[in-house]
This record gives C-alpha cells, structure tokens and sequence, in this order.
C-alpha cells in the first residue's frame, strides 16, 4: 500500500476496500465503523435506560409494615403515622391499578394528597426523609420557601418536578409515579385571610401555580431549572399519578383552633378538666377550616384532602429521642467518639437536664441536637489530640459547658 494512500483510522481498510471514507480532521473512518459504532451506541443507551427502570420495580409494602420501619427512626407520632402509611399503600394501589380488569378500571382511584401540620421540631421532615429510605419509587424533598410566581426573582413551582426527574435519571415513566414532599408549605400562606388586592408573588400567586401539579396535568418541566437555562427542551410530565405530602409548622394556627373549639369557656357547668387537656394539643383538632383561615387558598385546600397532625414533644418522648431510634442522639454522638477510639458513656442525670432545657426552650428534637453540640464540643475539639482512651460525661461537667455556651441566654417562652 502507499505511503499516501488513504484508509480507515479504526479498521484500517484502504479507499478501494470499503465504499465510503468519511475524512475528519486528522484521520478517515470507514462506513462499516460507523454501522458498528452505531450498535455500541444502542447497546449503552438501551442498557442505561432499563438500569434506570429497574432501579425502581414496583414492590408493595403494607400500611403496618410501612408503620414498623418508620417507628425505628421516629418516637411516637402514631396517628401521623398511620395517615402516610395509608396514603402511600393507596398510592401502590392506584399504580397498579392499570393492569387490572375492564371491569375493575371502570373505577378510577384518586389521589390522597396529605397536608402535615406540626410545630418545629416533632418530625415532619424526618418522616419524609424516612419514608425515601423505605420507598421503591422515586420521592423527591423540595421546600416551598424558594418559589415565586412564574416571571419574579426566585424558582418557578415547575422546579419541584425538576428535582423529581433528577431523582429518577430523567426516566420520565418512573418520575410520573413518585412522591413529593413539599417542605414549609406554611410559608407560602397568603397574610390574612381576604384575597390580596396588591401581587403576593411568594405567598398566593404560588400557591394558585401549584394547583395543576397537585391536581393531575400535562406539566412542561425544564429539566435543570427554568431560569439559567431558558433554551433548554422542555419535557411533558403528567401529574395524575404523582402523590403529594405537604408539611409546615403554621406557626400560630393554635390560636385559630383555639377559638374555633371554644377553649376559654366561662360558667358554672364548664368542664375544667377538659379545657385544659384541649389546649394541651390543640393541633389534634386542625381541619381545612384552620389552614384557610391561616392563609391557604380554597382551591389549595381542595386538592390537600387529608389533613394530619404531629404532637408536641413531650419530656418522656425527647428522652426516648436521645437513645432510642435507629439514628438516636446519643448513638450518633458514641460513634463520633469511637473513630476517634474514645468510649463515651453518659449519666442518666444528663439525659434528664439535656431533656428539662429542650422543654425549656420549646425547640423538639433539633434542641435537643443543639444542647448535644453546646455540651461536647470542647471534648470533640480537645480529645481528637489527647491520649485518652475514655470519656465519662457526668451531670456536673454537662452543666458547667452549658452555662458557658450562647444557647444558654436564649430566652425562654
């Protein structure tokens, strides 16, 4: 052959050998390359797409199995509990719904979408969080803080099926059965209960955004955010089969509640007894009346039909906190030190002071994590360099840290 003869760069065959050479800039490649190249290409993006897929093969968990697994991460909570193991079993159902009979399928199943009221602290975001390790479909945790309404400074509501198709490798059949939870749903409620006369672009207008995702429609979704790329294809996801959890603080809706049950009662046939075990827990008695008094649009509402509660946390249940659960405080805390090669062990005394300061400052389970840090952080700064083998935190050296730290001079309600 020639010194300048041309040939393929990948098989070598010359220009007389092969019916076409395709020139590139600094080599040639020949049609049967390009055939073959072609089928490796198929092979790979077929071989994705079903890896993709069986990543999240349907399996059905029963409402008291789903309510075992989260009872190992969260103390209590047991109605709320039941309420999203039940949304999340009916939720399987309706997916699987589409290969049963003419005559079953004549009757469609709707969605359930859940709305959690609870104070800071008690768990909702935990059970969330929980719920995606148990789940075999995609679950995405958006917060709602971020969105504005379509064309303001901030997120379009699309983004929170954005999140939900990068969950799932933009496999768009497998996003389509999801679950979403929406975080802080209570700061997008509009601030009275009377339609705004000037633009809510935070509270109201995205509320009114969020109602075709909630109800079931053809959403165009841009699969990396609207704004930083708005030349990007957009993709068609429908919603219909999509579960929905919504969960907030609603910080004050206890005063709405409270009117509404009639709470400070006066006269002589009035049940002391039970007025007071009413104000204890108010939340237990929210309803869909509350939440639109507090700020959430009727329409809103309408497509959050079960609403559910979570209990303040009492002093027995932030002390079962601290060492119960799966991923508890403390075990947390003695796995910290034990890479360190440190044993740890804690008074019982501790526990009780670390559990009469989080009651103090009414801040849940994440005060609890706070007194934790202001209590151990000059031993997980000092001992890392020390020659110490163990480390006994006893009552007297718990209360000395905590006196020093900043959180000791919050203010106590």
């Amino acid at each position: 052959m020639a010194k300048n003869t041309l040939h393929c760069a990948f098989c070598g065959r010359s220009r007389d050998e092969v019916k076409i050479l395709i020139a590139g800039q600094e080599g040639h490649i020949c049609e049967n390359c390009v055939e073959h190249a072609r089928e490796i290409i198929d092979q790979e993006l077929t071989a994705k797409e079903e890896k993709a897929k069986s990543s999240f093969k349907l399996t059905v968990k029963k409402p008291i199995e789903i309510k075992k697994f989260l009872d190992e991460y969260v103390i209590g909570q047991d109605d709320a509990k039941k309420v999203l193991a039940v949304a999340v079993y009916n939720h399987y159902k309706r997916l699987q719904q589409k290969n049963a009979d003419a005559k079953e399928a004549e009757i469609e199943i709707e969605k359930s979408n859940i709305v959690m009221v609870g104070e800071t602290g008690t768990g909702k975001t935990l059970l969330a969080k929980s719920i995606a390790r148990l789940l075999n479909v995609p679950f995405a945790i958006v917060d709602a803080t971020v969105f504005t309404e379509a064309g303001y400074v901030g997120e379009d509501v699309e983004s929170i099926l954005t999140r939900l198709l990068q969950v799932c490798n933009y496999d768009v059949s497998a996003a389509e059965r999801g679950i979403v939870y929406i975080d802080e749903i209570d700061k997008i409620a509009r601030k009275g209960d009377n339609p705004s006369i000037t633009r809510d672009v935070s509270g109201e207008g995205v509320q009114q955004g969020m109602l075709k995702l909630l109800e079931g429609a053809d959403v165009l979704v841009p699969p990396q955010g609207g704004r930083k790329h708005p030349e990007q294809k957009l993709i068609k996801i429908n919603t219909h089969n999509i579960l929905f959890i919504c969960g907030g603080a609603f910080d004050g809706i206890d005063k709405v509640i409270a009117r509404r049950v009639q709470t400070n009662t006066i006269g002589f046939n009035v049940d002391k007894e039970l007025q007071e075990s009413r104000q204890k827990n108010l939340l237990r008695f929210v309803n869909a009346t509350d939440l639109k008094q507090f700020g959430l649009i009727p329409e809103l509402l309408g497509r959050l039909p079960v609403v559910t509660h979570l209990d303040p946390l009492d002093a027995p249940t932030l002390r079962l906190i601290l060492t119960t659960p799966r991923n508890a405080l403390f075990k947390q805390y003695t796995r910290l030190f034990e890479m360190e090669g440190i044993k740890l062990s804690i008074e019982e005394k501790v526990m009780d002071f670390m559990v009469k300061k989080a009651m103090e400052y009414k801040l849940g389970a994440r005060g609890l994590r706070s007194i934790c840090e202001s209590i151990l952080t000059d031993a997980m700064y000092e001992m890392p360099s020390a020659a110490v083998k163990e480390f006994h935190l006893d009552l007297d050296y718990a209360q000395r840290h905590f006196e020093k730290s900043s959180i000791n001079f919050l203010k106590v309600a």
